[in-house]
């Protein structure tokens, strides 16, 4: 079988992967493609069309991360015939960051952390605004690979989980109770935690605007390492500031640096809203999925998918085109 790796890792990574991979894949690299090419298989975050259309053998595409870019989720609906799949190899870190971001969050850490690297022990004397999670219930919105290891470690905390699952599968096993898209304002005043987990797509864009948030009770905090657009820029914003939404964690943002522009990158505003302005935020510039282990992670998950396709098994992580994710 071959397979063509259009952005390959670095040479630890790539030599990890050859060792790893099933002895009939034969693998090509590089942005170039070759004077004629015969690919099975396409590994690419965002390719192109003519990297669609360059062989004819072309079955399969892997997209080498979670999630789906909107450019490739409408290039892919012009080819039905090819499968797409990414892969989950992050799961285990976003989920890490999702509750690091929650704890952070509802124990005021970061502010307090400030003030105390001045010396300055009156908060420990003040009224403690820290929220006890032990006994909410977090509702998870977007209970897949990431959304199951966090609820995972919510139970462990003693938290009761409830989930928001477009397509909840009768077949999964889970402790938690699955419900789908059309109970979330039932389920909202009962969530002291709202996690999302979700890909963006036309059908999530802006699922929790103001209306949502005043559905939440009181001292709820909203963690989202989902997209920024899920939840309405203005109404979070407004809610922060207002104290209606106790406190928030955030990894994902409604603006970023222009790709390629690397002195954007220090100056950047994440916002058209000041939420660095607000104590009751922890900000983090969308790095949920970064960890020493990542990169080892995803040339492991990518092997076991190309090797899969080497013995002629099904693929795991398909993705629904048409859906987004």
């Amino acid at each position: 079988m071959s397979v063509h790796l259009l952005h390959p890792p670095d040479a630890d990574d790539l030599a990890r992967l050859r060792a790893a991979l099933h002895p009939d894949v034969r693998l090509a690299l590089g942005p170039e493609l070759p004077a004629s090419p015969d690919y099975h298989v396409l590994v690419a975050g965002r390719p192109r069309r003519e990297h669609l259309t360059a062989s004819a053998n072309l079955h399969t595409l892997i997209i080498p991360w979670s999630g789906l870019s909107d450019q490739t989720r409408e290039l892919m609906l012009d080819f039905p015939h090819i499968a797409v799949h990414n892969l989950h190899h992050n799961a285990a870190p976003v989920a890490e960051m999702a509750v690091t971001l929650l704890l952070a969050a509802a124990k005021f850490v970061v502010p307090i952390d400030r003030t105390f690297r001045s010396h300055d022990w009156t908060p420990r004397y003040r009224p403690n605004p820290a929220v006890l999670l032990e006994g909410k219930t977090a509702l998870v919105l977007g209970y897949g690979a990431i959304g199951r290891r966090a609820a995972r470690i919510c139970r462990g905390l003693g938290m009761r989980v409830t989930a928001v699952r477009r397509r909840p599968s009768a077949s999964e096993e889970t402790p938690d109770e699955v419900y789908p898209p059309e109970a979330l304002h039932d389920l909202l005043p009962q969530a002291g935690v709202l996690l999302i987990c979700l890909p963006h797509t036309p059908e999530t864009d802006g699922l929790v605007g103001a209306r949502e948030l005043t559905l939440l009770p009181p001292d709820a905090v909203l963690v989202n390492v989902g997209r920024g657009p899920i939840v309405d820029e203005e109404a979070l914003y407004r809610a922060l500031r207002d104290g209606t939404l106790y406190a928030a964690g955030l990894d994902v943002w409604y603006t970023y640096p222009a790709p390629g522009d690397e002195a954007a990158r220090s100056h950047t505003p994440p916002s058209q809203y000041p939420f660095h302005e607000l104590e009751n935020v922890v900000m983090s510039p969308h790095r949920a999925g970064g960890a020493r282990a990542t990169e080892f992670r995803r040339v492991i998950d990518l092997a076991r998918l190309l090797d899969a396709a080497a013995r002629g098994e099904p693929l795991p992580n398909r993705v629904d085109v048409r859906a987004g994710y």
